[in-house]
């Protein structure tokens, strides 16, 4: 079943991860360093906890549609693009500890969104990016260079 994915930036992980343990009554489902998620099975949801406290805490890191199959990925890829946005697509990709393939489009506010498909595990995580660790760390990120993209009908 998909779910949203909502990725906040956090000050320190620690303690998010102890309120959001609480809020959802559940345990991340994965922790590493700088990184943690939680799989909520009610209401659905994804959510993905970043410390970078280089950003503002409670921010916005990106946003996302997990899907269970990369044929999923593939068909809104289609979608999207005949609907007139711009995308990027990345297949295999490494990062928040997981190896991904997704497509993403930036919303009327530029705000990243990406909708993948997890296909394995990952040992890559945010701590990659600084590292300078061959891997697109895209996810951890948000996407930048998608900020400027809109929809054709807006060029």
């Amino acid at each position: 079943m998909p779910r949203v994915q909502l990725a906040l930036n956090v000050e320190h992980l620690e303690e998010a991860i102890a309120f959001y343990s609480k809020l959802f009554a559940t345990p991340p489902a994965k922790v590493r360093p700088l990184y943690a998620n939680f799989a909520v099975a009610e209401p659905p949801l994804k959510l993905v906890l970043i410390e970078d406290p280089t950003q503002a805490p409670g921010s916005l890191n990106h946003l996302g549609i997990e899907v269970e199959h990369p044929e999923q990925v593939v068909e809104a890829k289609e979608r999207l693009d005949l609907a007139g946005l711009s995308t990027t697509m990345e297949n295999r990709v490494a990062c928040c500890y997981a190896v991904q393939d997704k497509v993403w489009v930036s919303g009327p506010g530029a705000e990243p969104w990406e909708i993948y498909a997890v296909l394995d595990d990952a040992e890559l995580g945010p701590e990659a990016a600084s590292s300078g660790e061959p891997t697109s760390q895209a996810c951890c990120a948000g996407r930048p260079d998608l900020a400027a993209a809109r929809p054709s009908s807006e060029c």
